[in-house]
């Protein structure tokens, strides 16, 4: 494995891609202003949807984009010793989940990071430059790129030392259940599961449940039998459990060496509780997704009501339409895209 370079000057920074495209209406320059784009975490990501909605693409927008990120992410996919990802996620046989799930540690958050800020910088062009971003555990690594703390390359060394983290040093699991917070701690007292934490809240009907293996079984035969679905999400480690501050440190400490730079679009967080600043050690707050719970409804409800004026559309810039979801729950009224969830959407 290499060494580990820093964000270079030479990297393409993506808040410079945040202007918008010239020559905006009024209209347009008014999505831009109260818009906002929610990046997800790792339990949504479809290969398929993103092969279905670039395949509707006759902009050409989308595909553009792909490419140009993952020309970028495929540097550092080669530097890790990775397989380029751009050419198979756009040619004519794209990887499949399962695909990528067997591929060497780091690929499929490559893909997710990557995606990402691709979807991200779509938007961006066609529709103009958010007014703030939503970064929701894994996701922060690509909000906080696309605001330009970090550059494309610099972002995706920072998501593939954390996959490294995560398969190697977080063993466990995450579990779904859809009931309140309240309840699922119910749940884990039924269970006699004091390991297990509410790791994420997604709005007020659902949860994930984070700890061991053994300790997420008996909760889910619990919830089953209080008639509350439970799903094992398919991934192989733990996560948002105060259990790992070992690889917490572990992971701050070799991305603190990448540095990073000033924001040019407010990130609010969902484990921090609030926006990041530029006096924000990022390297120790990206480590707090390992450690800390997500509350998305209060980022999303923070998020709406920046600045000046309240956040009128929110678009999901990810694969799924979970965090989308959520965001129509939380905040009736505010118009909410899931792009490569939605058949037709127009970029």
């Amino acid at each position: 494995m290499s060494s580990r370079p820093t964000n270079s000057t030479a990297d393409t920074t993506e808040a410079a891609d945040t202007t918008g495209a010239s020559g905006a209406t009024g209209a347009e320059r008014t999505v831009r202003e109260r818009s906002g784009h929610l990046f997800p975490g790792q339990g949504d990501f479809s290969v398929g949807a993103l092969t279905r909605a670039l395949g509707a693409d006759r902009s050409g927008v989308l595909r553009a984009a792909v490419r140009e990120v993952f020309a970028e992410v495929d540097a550092v996919a080669v530097e890790r010793e990775l397989p380029p990802l751009g050419p198979w996620l756009l040619g004519p046989a794209p990887p499949t989940g399962r695909d990528l799930a067997q591929a060497p540690t780091g690929t499929p958050q490559l893909a997710l990071y990557g995606v990402s800020l691709a979807v991200h910088r779509a938007l961006v062009r066609s529709r103009g430059a958010p007014r703030v971003l939503v970064g929701v555990s894994f996701g922060e690594i690509a909000a906080l790129t696309a605001a330009g703390a970090f550059t494309v390359s610099g972002g995706a060394r920072v998501a593939h030392d954390l996959a490294r983290v995560l398969v190697t040093s977080c063993p466990g699991g995450l579990t779904l259940l859809s009931c309140p917070e309240a309840t699922a701690h119910g749940l884990f007292r039924a269970a006699s599961a004091p390991e297990a934490v509410v790791g994420v809240v997604n709005d007020d009907r659902s949860v994930v449940a984070a700890g061991p293996l053994a300790a997420l079984t008996r909760v889910e035969k619990t919830a089953a039998d209080a008639g509350i679905t439970a799903v094992r999400l398919h991934l192989p480690f733990a996560s948002h459990h105060p259990a790992l501050h070992a690889p917490a440190q572990e992971f701050a400490a070799a991305v603190r060496p990448y540095g990073q730079r000033k924001l040019a679009v407010p990130v609010h967080s969902a484990v921090a509780g609030r926006a990041y600043t530029d006096a924000d050690d990022l390297a120790a707050r990206l480590a707090d997704c390992l450690t800390r719970p997500a509350r998305v409804p209060d980022a999303l409800r923070r998020a709406a009501g920046h600045g000046d004026g309240r956040v009128g559309a929110l678009f999901e810039a990810g694969t799924g339409a979970a965090l989308a979801s959520g965001a129509r729950a939380t905040l009736p009224g505010t118009t909410v895209h899931a792009p490569l969830a939605e058949p037709g959407f127009p970029w």
